[in-house]
C-alpha cells in the first residue's frame, strides 16, 4: 500500500477516484435511505469548530454571494458557547464537540500570551475532544504542551512524538460511548509542519506520516475498540483530506473531520471510504453532523453548517466575562489604532489580495527593494469601512495579517532563480494532483506582475513577469524582501534557495507596516492584476478537483 504523506497516492486523478467511489458507494447508500425509514431510535450529535486562530470576539467576516465579495459579522467565543448550548439541550448527553486544532495562534492576543489567553476560555468551551493544528507548535513544545494540558480536555494526535524517544505526546484516540454506540475519534496532525512552519517552531517534536502504521493502528481500533463509527479528525488541509478518504488507509473509517485549509464545506464530500467535510475558520462556522441510528446500526446522516451570527447567537455572559478578563493586559496595546483605510482589506482569494498588496507595498516602501514577497496563506480577518466612512486599522489588525512577527530579510537573486521558484510556488497553490498541493493560495509580492496559466503542466505555468514595468531578464540580479523563517538557512527568502547578498533588517515587518500606515494613511489597497490567470479570473477562490466545491 501506498504511503499518503506528500507522495500519498499514484498519481491518479481524484476525479477519477471520485467516480469509481459513487460506484462503490451506490448500494450502500441505497440501503441506508431505506434503512433511514425505519423509526429512528437514536441520533447523535457532533458538532465541530476548526482553525479559530485566537479570534476571540465577533469579527467581520467575508462571503462570495451573487458574484460579489459582502461582509458579515460573525464568530466570538461567548457566541459559539451559546450554540453549543443550545445543541445539546436539542440532544442532551447525546452531543460530542470537537475541535480540530489552530487555537493558541493568529491574533495579537493570543501571540502576546503565547497562547494562554485562550486556556481558561477554551476549557470552559465543553469541548469533548481536540487534536492539536500546524500552529500549534508555534510557540515551541514545551508551551504548546502546557496550554493543550490546560484545556482540561481530552487531546489526541496519533502521528506526534518526542524526538528524543519517540514516546506519543497525546494519545492516539478517544472513545465515546453512547447509549451502547461506540463512537471512536483518531486524531492526526500534518507530518509536513516542520517545513510548513518555521522549522525552530516543532523542535523536539517528530511527525509521522499517514502510512501503513496508520492504517494498522485504524483497523485496530476500529476492531480492537469495537467502534461502531470511526472518525478521523485531521489538520492536512482539504486536498490531502479527500485523498485520504479515497485511500485504504481510510477504509474502516467513516468521516474525515477535516481542518486546516479553512473551507467551508456545506456538503459532506462523498470518497471511496469515508466522507469529509471542513467547518471554515476563525470561529465564524460550527459544522454540525447528526448521525441517525436504528437498531444499534448507523442508517443516515444529516450535516449543515452554522454560521455563528451574533444576532441568533447573543454571547453567553459567563464565556464573555472570562475573554474580557483575559484580554485585559494586552487590550490598551492592541487597540491603539495605527491607520485608517479606504477600501476593504481582505485575503480570501488564491491569487492576489488587497491585504498582501499593503504589506508587500509596505515592505517594498521602507527597503527599497525591487520586489518584495508575502507568504501565501488565509489569516486575517477583513477590515471594512462602512457607511462612507474610514475604517481604523489596530495593532490587532495588524497581528491578524501577520500573525507572526518576525525581522524583514532581503537578498539578491537572479531573474531565472525567481522564476524557477515562482514556477515551484504556483505548482504548491495550483497542481492538479491535490496531494502535490502546499496549502493551495500563492505567494503574495509588490513590484512584480506575473501573467501564468494555472492549468499549465509544473514549470510551464508562467506566460511573462514584469519588474517595475520591464521584462524580466535571467542573467539580471534583482533585490528581494521577505520575512525570516527561523531554523531556514541563511540563504533562504521564503523558500527561495541560494539568495546573494543577505542581510537581515534591525526592524520587524510589524514596524514596517505601522510606520508604512503613519506615513500614508489612509490607504486604499485594492486588486491591480499583480498576479493573473485568465482561468482563474479575477475573484479566484480555492476550488477541489474532481468535487463540485464552492466557497461561499
Amino acid at each position: 500500500m501506498k504511503t499518503i504523506n506528500r507522495k500519498i497516492l499514484p498519481t491518479v486523478s481524484i476525479l477519477g477516484i471520485l467516480l469509481l467511489s459513487v460506484a462503490c458507494k451506490t448500494e450502500k447508500s441505497d440501503a441506508m435511505a431505506k434503512d433511514a425509514t425505519l423509526k429512528d431510535t437514536l441520533s447523535i450529535t457532533i458538532l465541530q469548530t476548526a482553525d479559530i486562530h485566537g479570534q476571540l470576539d465577533p469579527h467581520p467576516e467575508l462571503f462570495w454571494e451573487d458574484e460579489k465579495i459582502v461582509f458579515k459579522e460573525r464568530g466570538g467565543l461567548a457566541n459559539i458557547k451559546t450554540l453549543f448550548d443550545q445543541e445539546r439541550q436539542k440532544n442532551p448527553d447525546k452531543t460530542i464537540i470537537v475541535d480540530g486544532g489552530d487555537l493558541i495562534q493568529g491574533s495579537g492576543y493570543a501571540a502576546l500570551s503565547e497562547g494562554k489567553v485562550m486556556q481558561d476560555v477554551v476549557k470552559n468551551m465543553g469541548y469533548d475532544v481536540i487534536i492539536p493544528g500546524n500552529w500549534e507548535v508555534v510557540y515551541g513544545k514545551e508551551i504548546m504542551m502546557n496550554v493543550m494540558q490546560g484545556y482540561d480536555t481530552q487531546i489526541i494526535a496519533q502521528n506526534m512524538y518526542h524526538e528524543n524517544n519517540e514516546e506519543s505526546l497525546f494519545p492516539p484516540f478517544w472513545v465515546k460511548e453512547i447509549e451502547g454506540i461506540r463512537i471512536g475519534f483518531v486524531g492526526l496532525n500534518d507530518p509536513d509542519v516542520p517545513i510548513r512552519q518555521n522549522p525552530i517552531f516543532s523542535k523536539g517534536i517528530g511527525f509521522s506520516g499517514l502510512d501503513d502504521k496508520l492504517k494498522k493502528i485504524v483497523d485496530d481500533i476500529k476492531i480492537n475498540e469495537k467502534i461502531d463509527v470511526l472518525f478521523l479528525v485531521t489538520h492536512i488541509g482539504i486536498f490531502k483530506q479527500l485523498e485520504l478518504a479515497n485511500n485504504p488507509i481510510a477504509e474502516n473509517a467513516d468521516y474525515v473531520l477535516g481542518n486546516d485549509t479553512h473551507e467551508r464545506v456545506r456538503e459532506l464530500i462523498q470518497g471511496k471510504y469515508a466522507k469529509v467535510t471542513e467547518p471554515g475558520a476563525f470561529g465564524s462556522f460550527v459544522g454540525k453532523l447528526t448521525l441517525h441510528f436504528v437498531e444499534g446500526k448507523l442508517v443516515g446522516d444529516d450535516y449543515e453548517l452554522i454560521d455563528v451570527d451574533p444576532k441568533v447567537f447573543p454571547a453567553n455572559e459567563a464565556i464573555q466575562t472570562l475573554v474580557d478578563k483575559e484580554k485585559a493586559p494586552y487590550k490598551d496595546y492592541l487597540e491603539t489604532v495605527v491607520g485608517y483605510t479606504e477600501t476593504p482589506i481582505y485575503r480570501y482569494l488564491t491569487v492576489e489580495n488587497p491585504m498582501d498588496n499593503m504589506i508587500t507595498d509596505a515592505a517594498r516602501w521602507k527597503t527599497g527593494a525591487d520586489i518584495s514577497i508575502s507568504n501565501g496563506f488565509r489569516f486575517g480577518n477583513p477590515i471594512v469601512p462602512e457607511d462612507g466612512k474610514l475604517a481604523p486599522i489596530t495593532r490587532a489588525n495588524l497581528w491578524n495579517l501577520l500573525p507572526v512577527n518576525e525581522k524583514v530579510k532581503t537578498g539578491k537573486a537572479t531573474g531565472k532563480q525567481i522564476i524557477n521558484w515562482l514556477e515551484k510556488e504556483m505548482h504548491n497553490a495550483f497542481a492538479q494532483n491535490p496531494t502535490e498541493r502546499f496549502g493551495g493560495w500563492l505567494v503574495r509580492f509588490s513590484g512584480m506582475k506575473v501573467n501564468f496559466n494555472s492549468q499549465n503542466d509544473r514549470g510551464q505555468r508562467i506566460s511573462e513577469i514584469t519588474v517595475n514595468g520591464e521584462p524580466m531578464n535571467d542573467d539580471q540580479y534583482y533585490t528581494v524582501s521577505a520575512c525570516v523563517r527561523p531554523g531556514d538557512p541563511i540563504d533562504n527568502l521564503c523558500r527561495m534557495p541560494n539568495v546573494k547578498d543577505v542581510e537581515i533588517k534591525d526592524y520587524t515587518i510589524h514596524e514596517v507596516v505601522e510606520e508604512y500606515l503613519q506615513k500614508n494613511s489612509p490607504v486604499s489597497p485594492v486588486l491591480e492584476g499583480r498576479a493573473y490567470c485568465d482561468y482563474l479570473g479575477v475573484y479566484s477562490f480555492s476550488t477541489v478537483p474532481g468535487t463540485d466545491y464552492k466557497f461561499q
